[in-house]
């Protein structure tokens, strides 16, 4: 089978992560997509980390798939030839600051002109408008903004930090890709064409939201305070490394309490109920009691006491034995194949399995510009104009 998305053409202007790796998303699903990419060193992602020519590791996670052609969109003729492509396609995805692609001559209405049925995907920093729409945004940026830094805390009078992944670039990665699948779904029942619009600021302040924002969500008298998910969370060192646990239900206390042969703790009137052991009082109380035990013991033990007693737990593992972890074997998550110009590499299949309408892991990383002439052939240029437009750099490849 070739996915669900088999037969759906999307034409991909964006760089980095959050446009590629939403339309790498519908790539594993099965749809074809081109990349455009900007004549000298393409997707500036290319040259980002680990690399091997002009394939980057960060490029091959969110490009997989893709033919890429170099076309100079600088140029009238480079756009001409652009709105061509868009013409036979039914996506178009874009993350260039507000209002470049309307002044490139590729915004939602010069497209929907010559093609209505299109569907427009716009990824920003924070949205089309507004009073920080021309900021240059980043990830970090957007973590910033709204929160994300400010939890990262293991004690409360600690320093604010980031999550050192992008977080905010990758949730807008995945909102866009189920939000042009239901767009195409709406098209299907005769909804048209339309535009996406979807900023990594809303993205990540909804996805946030159901775990981070619970005191800030009722804004009467009646709330009554409650479990902080983010307060929750605990990184606790052992005598050699570090586990992570949670003991939220009564159950699970009871068992970390057998765990650590600490049973007066059960008895513990300040310990004994749920909404008590949250409370902002009892909490660093009983947070530095389990910590001083924790740290009498080897990880292995530990978590072989929890898991006795049903604790929910785990080590804390680096990169190295994450992909050595016997469950990440299992499940083969990750493929090692070698690629024709890159050599031996691996990379995570889709996460996803469609029971009916599984689709192929394709692992081609096309070399900058590598399936330029393939795809305006395919297109409809002809030899002649594909060799006028080498000539004059507009094309690339």
């Amino acid at each position: 089978m070739n996915g669900p998305l088999d037969g759906v053409r999307v034409l991909d202007f964006s760089a980095v992560v959050s446009g590629p790796l939403a339309a790498q998303i519908l790539a594993d699903q099965g749809a074809s997509v081109v990349k455009i990419e900007p004549p000298g060193i393409g997707d500036i992602s290319r040259m980002l980390g680990h690399r091997v020519g002009t394939i980057s590791a960060m490029y091959a996670a969110c490009n997989r798939g893709k033919r890429s052609v170099v076309l100079d969109l600088q140029t009238p003729e480079g756009v001409e030839v652009a709105l061509e492509l868009a013409q036979q396609c039914d996506v178009v995805v874009q993350n260039w600051r507000p209002g470049v692609a309307d002044r490139l001559g590729l915004g939602p209405d010069a497209l929907h002109a010559l093609n209505p049925r299109l569907v427009v995907a716009s990824i920003s920093g924070v949205g089309p408008d507004g009073p920080y729409a021309d900021w240059r945004v980043y990830d970090q940026i957007v973590q910033a903004l709204v929160g994300v830094a400010s939890i990262q805390k293991r004690t409360a009078d600690a320093e604010p930090d980031l999550i050192r992944t992008l977080i905010c670039d990758k949730s807008a990665a995945m909102f866009a890709a189920q939000a042009i699948t239901a767009a195409l779904f709406a098209r299907e029942r005769g909804a048209g064409g339309q535009v996406i619009d979807l900023s990594l600021l809303d993205a990540t302040l909804y996805w946030l939201w159901a775990d981070v924002f619970t005191a800030h969500t009722f804004t009467g008298a009646k709330a009554v305070p409650g479990l902080s998910i983010p307060r929750s969370y605990r990184l606790q060192p052992t005598a050699d490394g570090h586990v992570v646990y949670v003991a939220g239900s009564d159950r699970e206390y009871h068992g970390l309490v057998r765990a650590l042969d600490k049973p007066e703790w059960w008895d513990e009137p300040r310990f004994s109920d749920i909404t008590i052991r949250q409370h902002a009082d009892t909490l660093p109380v009983i947070s530095k009691l389990v910590d001083a035990e924790f740290r009498t013991f080897a990880t292995a033990d530990i978590l072989e006491r929890l898991r006795q007693n049903q604790v929910p737990s785990a080590p804390v593992q680096s990169l190295d034995n994450a992909l050595a972890d016997a469950q990440v074997l299992h499940n083969a998550i990750v493929d090692e194949f070698d690629h024709p110009t890159a050599g031996p590499m691996r990379l995570p299949r889709p996460p996803v399995e469609f029971s009916q309408t599984a689709a192929d892991f394709v692992i081609d990383i096309d070399a900058l510009g590598a399936s330029t002439d393939e795809v305006l052939l395919d297109h409809g240029i002809s030899f002649e104009r594909l060799r006028s437009l080498r000539a004059e750099g507009i094309v690339f490849g």
